[in-house]
């Protein structure tokens, strides 16, 4: 709570600008997944995705990324202040919730999907695990994770959505046919049938929504054909055919090049790089954080994914993380100490105003 109050003391003073302005010269790549019109865990909702693009349009100058790629191959200058705006898997939610607002902001995008997903064909595997922990009628699942047994507790939704991510990130170290074995055994144990295809809170885009959006400036990229962590890939001949069918794909339904890709997780390696260059992508982005500069390999760009709230927004886009992780002891929450003076002054007047207003 006092960690949350001295965020929004530092948003509403002004307190990000030092940061934000330092950063100027850099670009700034945010990533999205999923979205809702209401409060959801996970998600972002409709009001906070406004609020995002209020703030990027008044502080940013928001470019398609590959505009910025563009630039950055060819080391031309960049106007101060670049921005751009990613989503990631193709879910269905992101043209009911997310594109109308920025057709709204007139704020370009990149959108990311993985074809089997929107050809309708399979789940996006993370989802599986969501929808087992869901429906199950059990008050716990036990799993077998890297030659551990692990419990966790299915007592309400949260602790379902909780249990699913925490062996979602054991199942993304697995090497790929021995995550979709355990995924299976999970399943059996919890006595819940996965169907051929998600329901609808897991569905993806249609073909047809996305030429619509890619009419209207939002740029798609590849994402795979089946969303694997691909360091985990270890067929040569698999790794290609993801990057390579997932492009063909897409260039035979948009009737354009596809330069883009986005790494599934952000997950990558040398070898994983050496074979998206191969497939013929010019740019790719992983979930590294930190923001980009003509020195950022145009193969391992970094993203930011931010939180919902405009305070941790604000905080995340300006850089001050990435600032306050160079110090010692960076995990910590702002401090006096730790903050330079022109915050310090701002979040101090801002402190005197509230105790006069008590």
């Amino acid at each position: 709570m006092l960690k949350q109050t001295v965020l929004n003391l530092m948003r509403v003073t002004g307190a990000f600008a030092p940061f934000r302005l330092a950063n100027r010269t850099k670009v700034l790549i945010l990533t999205y997944h999923r979205f809702s019109e209401q409060e959801e865990p996970n998600k972002t909702s409709a009001q906070a995705f406004a609020e995002h693009l209020e703030y990027l349009t008044q502080h940013y100058r928001l470019l398609p990324l590959s505009d910025i790629a563009d630039c950055l191959a060819t080391g031309r200058t960049l106007p101060p202040a670049t921005a751009a705006i990613t989503i990631d898997d193709g879910y269905r939610d992101f043209y009911e919730v997310a594109f109308p607002l920025l057709l709204k902001y007139r704020a370009p995008a990149t959108l990311y999907v993985a074809t089997d997903f929107i050809d309708h064909k399979t789940w996006l595997w993370t989802d599986k695990l969501r929808f087992l922990t869901e429906r199950t009628p059990a008050s716990e699942v036990v799993a077998v994770l890297k030659s551990r047994t692990q419990r966790f507790a299915l007592t309400d939704h949260l602790s379902r959505l909780r249990a699913a991510d925490k062996i979602n990130a054991a199942l993304k170290t697995l090497p790929n046919d021995q995550k979709e074995e355990t995924i299976k055994r999970i399943a059996a144990t919890l006595d819940v049938l996965v169907p051929p295809l998600p329901p609808h809170e897991f569905g993806g885009l249609t073909w047809a929504q996305i030429r619509e959006m890619d009419a209207e400036g939002i740029e798609v990229g590849s994402h795979t054909v089946t969303h694997p962590i691909l360091p985990n890939v270890t067929d040569d001949e698999v790794l290609q055919y993801e990057l390579a069918a997932s492009k063909a794909r897409l260039e035979e339904m948009l009737g354009r090049q596809v330069p883009l890709f986005c790494y599934p997780n952000g997950r990558n390696d040398a070898r994983v790089q050496r074979a998206t260059a191969t497939a013929g992508y010019s740019c790719a982005v992983t979930n590294v954080p930190g923001m980009n500069t003509n020195l950022t390999p145009l193969l391992a760009l970094r993203r930011i994914c931010p939180q919902p709230d405009l305070a941790h927004f604000v905080q995340s886009t300006s850089g001050f993380e990435q600032w306050r992780r160079s110090l010692a002891g960076a995990d910590t929450a702002p401090t006096a100490q730790t903050l330079p003076a022109a915050a310090l002054a701002a979040v101090s007047k801002e402190l005197a105003h509230q105790v006069r207003q008590v």
